[in-house]
């Protein structure tokens, strides 16, 4: 017999639970600075991820952005998912491994932030956007999960959110979780 969605959804939100718990808070931190040097500098926040991870990349650079436009200066927040085009014109015609490395070529400049958010940690865009940006140089953030994958080790600073290998769904909650708590934190402190 299968369990019930009652139980389901309780065994679940246990894991959830149990996986942000072992969450390093000084990590968090860690990471809130950053974002908050950047804003401070006037330097831009890019935001990559793919699938679920592509959704919170979006939401993240929202809460920041579009959530301090009254403060001076505002938090510069894009994210390098949302333009379908690009993003499909780049894949076609380079693969789909450079559509963050040849944005963050056009657009970034030195001291800029990129923050990828994966599971994994091994997505071949995203690592290859990290090696660029080691070269421009550009701060890296990664938010990850499972083992941390190649992200984790190549990432100036990151929060690794302990999961099970494939386990996703506890993964891309805690990471979009992090993303209200840093984002309220920031504004609060902000003035807003």
């Amino acid at each position: 017999m299968t369990a019930s969605a009652a139980e389901h959804s309780r065994a679940y939100f246990a894991r959830v639970s149990a996986s942000m718990q072992q969450v390093d808070m000084q990590e968090v931190a860690t990471v809130a600075g950053v974002l908050d040097s950047a804003r401070r500098h006037d330097s831009t926040i890019f935001f990559i991820g793919n699938g679920g991870s592509a959704a919170t990349a979006s939401h993240f650079a929202t809460d920041l952005g579009v959530g301090s436009i009254t403060v001076e200066p505002p938090f510069r927040a894009v994210s390098l998912t949302d333009n379908q085009a690009v993003i499909t014109a780049t894949a076609n015609d380079h693969g789909y491994d450079q559509v963050f490395v040849r944005q963050l070529r056009l657009l970034a400049k030195p001291n800029d932030v990129v923050v990828a958010l994966s599971a994994s940690g091994n997505s071949a865009n995203l690592v290859r956007a990290f090696e660029f940006a080691a070269t421009v140089p550009i701060v890296t953030v990664a938010l990850t999960a499972f083992d941390g994958g190649q992200l984790r080790g190549l990432a100036d600073h990151s929060i690794h959110v302990p999961t099970d290998l494939g386990d996703y769904g506890p993964a891309e909650d805690i990471h979009l979780m992090l993303n209200h708590a840093i984002s309220l934190h920031l504004r609060n402190a902000a003035g807003l």
